[in-house]
């Protein structure tokens, strides 16, 4: 068998050049642009390299993760990215977590090696990356985030890494919001977020960033998570969707002349990630943000 250089993160080395399967499994993910970054990475590595969708919206509706984990598992599959709304329930079919994956609470990839399963979380670097590389200087002393699932959890803790003074979070299960803070505030050693019961408790006053982390603005899921009324153009508005690209959320931000920080980001960092944990090669950045713009808006 043909054998690849590459380099790691400990240096030069070669790999086996045998083929690679991953996948991604999560509900509506028909215009998910991984499949191509990583692919097309890949491809540059000399790999053959095939990412592979498992879209339980077109499943049947009783088939479960865990089956979903063997199937691949058992078909010689390297991993999986997971997302929405399999981050958290995901983690009951897993044997091991990484520190970020435990401390979150939430995986976005798995890995599968030596006969074992082992979750990441890579979705909250990519939010952070994202936002360290496009907002710097944004005002960071009181944000309101929408949602506490699985990557609203990654994203709150990006948040405070990045050094937001006041995290109010909101999610139409208050319960979910209540335990994302707990977990947040345990991990800070103090009280920096704080769960809100309705959308104007989480505006009021002075609040300087709104942070989209539901589902709502998907191609498959259109709409806003909030009324244009709440958005003032003094603010900024960041949004995880990247499809579409522009979500309604974001064009009304626009619209009134407020910074934006679209989805495309999280999306580019996590694959750099999980794709570096899938194949123990370190991408190249530049070269999957290049593929990730090619499909344009």
């Amino acid at each position: 068998m043909d054998t690849v250089p590459y380099r790691t993160r400990s240096g030069d080395h070669s790999v086996e050049q045998g083929p690679v399967l991953v996948g991604l499994v999560g509900k509506g993910i028909q215009l998910s642009r991984t499949p191509a970054m990583h692919e097309a990475e890949g491809a540059a590595f000399g790999l053959s390299y095939h990412y592979r969708l498992f879209d339980t919206a077109e499943m049947p509706s009783d088939l479960e993760i865990g089956e979903i984990l063997r199937s691949a598992e058992i078909c010689g599959f390297a991993g999986l990215n997971i997302t929405y709304p399999y981050k958290v329930t995901v983690i009951d079919h897993l044997d091991e977590l990484s520190d970020a994956a435990r401390a979150l609470g939430a995986v976005n990839t798995v890995v599968f090696r030596n006969g074992r399963r082992k979750g990441h979380n890579t979705d909250w670097w990519g939010f952070s990356e994202s936002f360290r590389r496009n907002m710097a200087g944004a005002k960071c002393d009181t944000v309101l985030q929408l949602g506490a699932g699985g990557a609203g959890t990654a994203v709150a803790h990006a948040l405070v890494e990045r050094g937001v003074a006041a995290l109010r979070i909101y999610d139409r299960d208050h319960e979910k919001a209540e335990a994302l803070v707990r977990r947040i505030n345990t991990g800070a050693g103090y009280q920096i977020a704080t769960a809100v019961n309705s959308l104007e408790a989480g505006l009021e006053g002075e609040v300087d960033g709104i942070v989209n982390t539901t589902p709502v603005g998907m191609a498959s899921m259109p709409g806003t998570p909030l009324s244009p009324d709440h958005v003032k153009p003094a603010m900024w508005v960041a949004d995880i969707i990247y499809f579409p690209l522009e979500t309604e959320l974001l064009r009304i931000a626009r619209q009134k002349g407020c910074r934006v920080l679209p989805g495309s980001g999280m999306a580019i960092f996590q694959a750099v990630r999980a794709f570096e944990h899938f194949t123990g090669l370190v991408p190249d950045i530049g070269r999957m943000e290049e593929t990730f713009k090619a499909f344009g808006s």
